[in-house]
């Protein structure tokens, strides 16, 4: 499972950089070549739009998107798990809805055979890759909510009061 995990880590980070490289070579194009690459601009906005839903598959897990602590530094130790554990839950149901919800948008873009505007290549296949990485996060939160509950000792986390200790 832990393979899964990093893959899906991976995957996200090659989308940071797929995005870096399509705005280099645009920017590139354009100062020094008085050209662009067709579509750009769709290709930037749609990579992009992928990116931050595999970037929430990729933070879920592991805990490292923005958090307040104020209540859980408080709290005694099986409080804090309770606190981890609702919030997780919250975290899932949302997801889980923005997937149901993504998942229509990527039919109505089928259905409605939207195209860029150069090229006139489909974008539902962008939106798909990006519900993609929606399904893995909900997957990975899910995993993540099983091991809060059932094994909490196999979740790495780092809390910020722990790196100030350190």
């Amino acid at each position: 499972m832990d393979r899964a995990i990093n893959t899906i880590e991976w995957l996200a980070a090659v989308f940071v950089g797929i995005v870096a490289l399509n705005i280099f070579v645009a920017v590139v194009l354009r100062k020094f070549f008085d050209t662009s690459i067709p579509d750009a601009y769709d290709f930037g906005r749609m990579l992009l739009g992928i990116l931050i839903f595999w970037g929430i598959a990729a933070t879920s897990y592991r805990g490292g998107h923005i958090t307040v602590d104020l209540v859980w530094t408080a709290a005694g130790p099986r409080m804090k798990r309770v606190i981890d554990v609702f919030a997780t839950l919250v975290l899932l149901f949302v997801v889980a809805v923005q997937t149901a919800m993504l998942f229509d948008k990527v039919r109505g873009t089928y259905v409605d055979n939207v195209q860029t505007y150069d090229l006139n290549i489909p974008t539902w296949p962008f939106y798909a890759v990006a519900w993609a990485g929606d399904v893995c996060a909900v997957l990975l939160i899910a995993i993540r909510t099983y091991r809060l509950i059932f094994h909490p000792e196999q979740l790495e986390e780092v809390h910020p009061e722990q790196k100030a200790d350190e």
